[in-house]
């Protein structure tokens, strides 16, 4: 029979699936009442009764004595009642205990799918509640199959998958290999949970940090932040709550062997430790490393910062790319610009040079407002009186009618190059005759009946 041994069966799911036991017990419960009702009628009043210790399954289908039967599921009358216990009364609810094994074969079939399928949710709900608290760090598994792209990960009780863009390039890996991933998330779905892992995360690099660095297991060394171009380059900021221990050789270890052991695992991507500053423009120079910062210029308010470099390291800074300064513009929170010295200068000159189209600026005032953040001719004109009077040290008048000056000059530098720039048009013309004097083109060259010889 379906129930037979079934303290043996619930051990073995409970063991294997993960399931808690009293999840199966009643799920075991509601599939006896279930195949009951089948049998004996849907009002029927079933309890089961399950002994733990020894297995045992007892059933009781319970039945109100009354003077008329009218719902034979439930009711019984007084003769009827004597069979079961002689001194019962019209009102007793009587416990009749029934063997399982007349609930016939149809019922027993009911039973099973419902035992079947409240398994199968338990065991869903079992992956979830095993991984969920797992999110966020880095699990082990065996690659089991591929499915349109994708890594389909053994992981013990359960499948993961690792989608394309979570997969680092130019990796491969065959059935049976193993790999390790950051849990990502545990999605509930109506099929099961989905697991669902990368190594392409940020959080991925950091969470290698914390398995090879014991200080920042510890909390002596913190992890800032990070940000990665998987397989090729990532920065990772680092500090220290001790000041006798430095976070980036803590992070580098004897000989480089802790980061090298990272640097292995993703396959050759290089690292930067960066040393974390409070100093937001410390930070930056820090996370341009290992280029040479001349000066920052900080825009507060936009979150934005102007970077010169001496002229040799303007390839580093920037990196292959744009790797180096993308990265540090993503680790830091920032918007960098980053410029050499050479083109810094010739953009000064310039603006210098177009502050002093204004009336009434000569080079001591050009300085004051560009120390002031006046850099140019559109800067003025986006400025406001009340702004530009308080930096000019005059009234509010002037102010106003410097700005219409500089609307004036700006508007006169725009045509001007928007005149130099058609200018340019009937020379590029005029050397094209040149180069063709007779003025044919593979289209002009055609038989009569259009077609090219």
């Amino acid at each position: 029979m379906l129930i037979s041994d079934i303290k043996r069966v619930i051990d073995q799911v409970s063991r294997e699936k993960g399931i808690d036991p009293e999840v199966l017990i009643n799920t075991l419960k509601e599939a006896i009442v279930s195949a009951a009702r089948k049998k004996l009628g849907p009002r029927a009043d079933i309890e089961v009764h399950y002994d733990g210790k020894t297995g045992d399954v007892e059933v009781f289908h319970f039945k109100e004595v009354v003077e008329e039967v009218e719902f034979p599921d439930n009711e019984l009358t007084m003769e009827q009642g004597y069979e079961f216990d002689s001194e019962c009364e019209i009102g007793d609810s009587l416990g009749i205990r029934i063997d399982t094994e007349e609930f016939g074969r149809i019922a027993a079939q009911s039973a099973k799918q419902v035992i079947i399928q409240k398994m199968r949710e338990a065991e869903r709900n079992a992956v979830y509640e095993n991984f969920i608290h797992k999110k966020g760090k880095i699990i082990n598994g065996i690659v089991q199959r591929f499915d349109r792209g994708s890594i389909i990960v053994n992981i013990g009780q359960a499948e993961a998958v690792l989608r394309p863009r979570e997969q680092m390039p130019r990796e491969n890996y065959k059935r049976g290999d193993r790999i390790r991933a950051y849990l990502l998330d545990v999605l509930e779905e109506s099929k099961g949970a989905q697991i669902v892992l990368s190594r392409t995360h940020p959080e991925f690099l950091m969470e290698l940090f914390k398995t090879e660095v014991p200080e920042v297991a510890e909390g002596i060394v913190t992890l800032q932040g990070a940000a990665r171009v998987p397989g090729v380059r990532a920065k990772i900021a680092v500090s220290s709550t001790d000041s006798d221990v430095d976070p980036v050789g803590a992070c580098v270890g004897m000989k480089g062997n802790r980061v090298q052991n990272i640097v292995q695992e993703l396959r050759g991507e290089k690292i930067d430790i960066v040393q974390w500053s409070p100093d937001v423009a410390r930070f930056v120079c820090n996370a341009l490393s290992p280029a040479e910062i001349s000066r920052v210029i900080i825009d507060e308010d936009n979150r934005s910062m102007e970077v010169i470099v001496n002229d040799e390291y303007l390839s580093i800074a920037i990196g292959k790319g744009g790797q180096n300064v993308s990265l540090a513009c993503e680790i830091t929170g920032w918007h960098l610009e980053v410029t050499s010295e050479e083109e810094y200068s010739r953009e000064v000159k310039l603006g210098y040079e177009s502050l002093m189209k204004l009336d009434h600026v000569g080079l001591p005032m050009a300085e004051l407002l560009f120390k002031s953040g006046y850099a140019s001719l559109v800067d003025i004109v986006e400025t406001s009186p009340e702004e530009l009077s308080s930096v000019m040290g005059g009234s509010m008048e002037d102010a106003a009618a410097t700005i219409a000056q500089a609307k004036i000059r700006l508007m006169e530098e725009e045509e001007q190059v928007a005149a130099d720039m058609s200018a340019q048009v009937p020379e590029e013309e005029e050397q094209t005759a040149i180069d063709d004097p007779a003025g044919e083109t593979d289209s002009d060259q055609t038989d009569d009946h259009g077609a090219k010889p």
